[in-house]
């Protein structure tokens, strides 16, 4: 009989999250299966059902648990509120500090769309960077701030992505991604 307890675990939630997180990073979210992850937690395959109820449950939890650490990132601990050129540069380390969660939080068709905590932590998300475009001067925004609040979210999401893809290996080759992001963020908006 084998001493390896199959139907009990301490904190299977996080146990599971944990597992996920590895394998995205690993292999993407396409290789996510509940029973691999039930197995690697050492629990019957049916367990991870009860927290997440299925492969998109997962997945959901996964990106709700990345938007509320990218709010507390683009927030910061700082008495002071970071301007828009520092969130932008929290974003990107996000992203790199955060691989898996980034590259399952923008991936709609993957997610429950409706799911409240998703939902929640998307808009404490969207309200840092709307702090930060609301910072900018009038002629920093433009007529529209929802429009300068696309342009600076489009910056960062886009270098962050092609960073993590590794399209910018040539280009940045041994910089700090941030000192570049904060570079280019020079180079557009003097």
């Amino acid at each position: 009989m084998t001493s390896q307890r199959t139907y009990h675990h301490g904190d299977l939630r996080h146990a599971v999250l944990t597992a996920a997180l590895d394998v995205i990073a690993a292999e993407g979210p396409g290789a996510l299966s509940l029973r691999d992850l039930a197995r690697r937690a050492g629990v019957s395959h049916a367990a991870p059902a009860h927290h997440f109820k299925d492969r998109t449950g997962l997945l959901t939890a996964i990106a709700a648990e990345g938007f509320g650490l990218l709010a507390e990132s683009l927030a910061g601990t700082d008495a002071d509120a970071p301007e828009l050129r520092e969130r932008g540069v929290r974003y990107v380390r996000f992203a790199m500090t955060h691989p898996a969660h980034f590259q399952v939080m923008f991936q709609p068709e993957l997610l429950r769309e409706d799911d409240p905590d998703l939902t929640a932590a998307r808009q404490r998300a969207g309200e840092q960077l709307r702090m930060g475009v609301a910072q900018l001067p009038d002629a920093g925004r433009g007529d529209d701030a929802r429009l300068a609040g696309v342009a600076a979210w489009s910056l960062a999401h886009g270098f962050a992505t092609l960073l993590l893809s590794r399209n910018l290996s040539g280009s940045v080759d041994d910089q700090d991604p941030e000192e570049v992001f904060r570079s280019l963020t020079g180079l557009l908006f003097r």
